[in-house]
């Protein structure tokens, strides 16, 4: 399947470390054709951390996408009823996202992009990146592993002897996890050898 001509949303969450990993992916799918809508949250845009400044990300996958970022609820809400996606990407999604879009909580442009795509019955593709998938908030993950139309791109422990409880998705495998849930499947093994 070709994603030429396809809309898809991309939400960014606060895992700063992970953008590296993310941004090529982002190029990929602009580079295939696809139309990518990019959608942030507040702590992305406002939070400098040591892996850069808020406002030079927002900049960066505002470059890449060639459109301005939606970065509040009430610009999100129209992707559901008036602007659907074909998919909506949330990629690193934070625990803390993980956790509010399991329990249906929507208090972000990202997660009420998620939900109106939701409703639309169109697939959601998460890329986990949280220090507590094997925690608390394992309970979450395993909600939305099981819930319908949303995909996970594969995803592992990335530190098991330092940080045990954290998971990251291999970002490389973004496209492809894309491709496969508009297709309406999960892609294959989802839980992998991270390193």
């Amino acid at each position: 399947m070709s994603l030429s001509g396809k809309r898809i949303g991309f939400g960014l969450t606060g895992s700063h470390c992970t953008y590296e990993a993310v941004y090529p992916e982002i190029e990929k799918l602009v580079n295939a054709g696809a139309d990518v809508v990019p959608v942030v949250t507040k702590t992305v845009r406002k939070t400098d951390t040591r892996f850069g400044k808020g406002e030079e990300w927002v900049e960066k996958i505002e470059a890449l996408t060639g459109k301005k970022v939606i970065d509040t609820i009430v610009m999100a809400e129209p992707l559901g009823p008036k602007m659907p996606l074909d998919c909506m990407i949330i990629a690193p999604m934070t625990g803390v996202s993980m956790s509010k879009f399991a329990n249906a909580m929507n208090d972000s442009p990202v997660l009420m992009a998620a939900k109106a795509t939701l409703r639309n019955l169109k697939p959601i593709v998460l890329g986990i990146s949280t220090n507590d998938a094997l925690g608390l908030n394992g309970v979450n993950l395993m909600k939305l592993m099981s819930t319908k139309n949303i995909y996970f791109i594969p995803f592992g422990q990335d530190d098991p002897v330092k940080k045990p409880n954290s998971m990251v998705a291999k970002m490389e495998l973004l496209s492809d996890t894309v491709i496969c849930a508009i297709g309406g499947e999960q892609i294959q093994p989802v839980i992998r050898e991270y390193l």
